[in-house]
């Protein structure tokens, strides 16, 4: 098909960010939330039409580029100052994430293994992304990835306003609040989202944590993959496939960190950069907020979204206490 039938959608996102970006100018709201706002309503209200969705949908790959270019505005020393007690704290919050959905689903509230499996997949990684590469290695059934999606984006919808105002309430700081987001939230759009919204240093440091926790996906689908394959239900994945799954901009904005890091930009040029990616990440907002929709956030069974709120709701306040020993508030 032609690339014009992308056209009529990418306009529709250019719109919304430039509206979203006059709404902050004359109104004060965060122009990040302001266009998930938009693109919601859209979506709601009348409904994205056939002819706007192929260039909506590419909402995700804007996302990405604007990753990778933040990249450029970082360095090696800054991303080291704190990364191995952030790295260390992603990996246990991570941990514990996964295994308070895994007690709760199955010896609680008695949901099916598979469910539960890909509901803390969810929770503990990267969202609906985690969900679909976990399902696959595990052999789930159609309507159990539909309830673990649904209950993620639920929750994707409900945080994305919570924690702004809990971060304002405690008076966290930046490095705070974004290392908070990117380690409890559960997608990768909200988390950039919030992130920025609240200052660019916490958007910055949300989004390098929420990358590190991306990357945990690969051992995560190895592991329920073999768990799952000891029943002979499931077969154990292949290695295209989990490089198929890998959140591959992780890759272009540790490049860019590098070259960063090497002198290759020049502070006009990193001013540059940073307002291409600020750009991109309005753009990508207005498709995500797109993607949330009323209808299907009504079909989440309760018992799924009861799970994953105590399970959020024990991550969260951990990790918070956690980060605000180390950083302080």
């Amino acid at each position: 098909m032609s690339a014009t039938r992308f056209l009529p959608g990418l306009a529709a996102l250019g719109l919304g960010a430039i509206l979203a970006r006059a709404i902050e100018l004359t109104v004060g709201f965060n122009h990040l939330l302001v266009a998930i706002a938009l693109g919601f309503v859209l979506a709601n209200a009348v409904g994205v039409p056939d002819r706007l969705a192929p260039g909506v949908g590419t909402h995700k790959l804007w996302l990405g580029a604007g990753i990778v270019l933040m990249g450029a505005s970082l360095t090696l020393e800054t991303v080291l100052e704190v990364g191995g007690v952030v790295l260390l704290v992603v990996v246990a919050v991570t941990a514990l994430t996964i295994l308070v959905v895994e007690l709760l689903a199955r010896n609680v509230f008695g949901l099916a293994d598979r469910l539960g499996s890909l509901l803390a997949a969810g929770s503990g990684i990267c969202g609906v992304s985690a969900v679909v590469a976990v399902a696959g290695a595990i052999r789930a059934r159609e309507e159990q990835i539909a309830y673990a999606a649904a209950t993620v984006l639920l929750f994707d919808a409900v945080t994305i306003v919570v924690y702004p105002i809990v971060g304002d309430l405690l008076g966290l700081s930046d490095v705070v609040f974004g290392v908070w987001a990117g380690v409890s939230m559960f997608s990768t759009g909200p988390v950039v989202a919030v992130g920025f919204a609240y200052s660019e240093i916490a958007g910055q440091w949300a989004t390098m944590t929420k990358l590190a926790r991306n990357a945990l996906i690969g051992a995560v689908v190895i592991a329920y993959a073999s768990y799952y394959a000891r029943s002979g239900s499931a077969g154990r994945p292949s290695l295209r496939t989990l490089w198929n799954e890998f959140p591959k901009f992780v890759l272009g904005f540790l490049a860019l960190v590098v070259l960063a890091s090497a002198g290759v930009f020049s502070s006009a040029q990193q001013a540059s950069i940073e307002n291409a990616y600020n750009w991109l990440f309005v753009l990508a907002f207005v498709g995500l907020g797109t993607e949330i929709r009323l209808a299907e956030l009504r079909s989440t069974g309760v018992t799924p979204a009861v799970v994953v709120l105590l399970a959020l709701l024990v991550a969260s306040t951990v990790s918070l206490v956690v980060l605000t020993m180390l950083f302080g508030t």
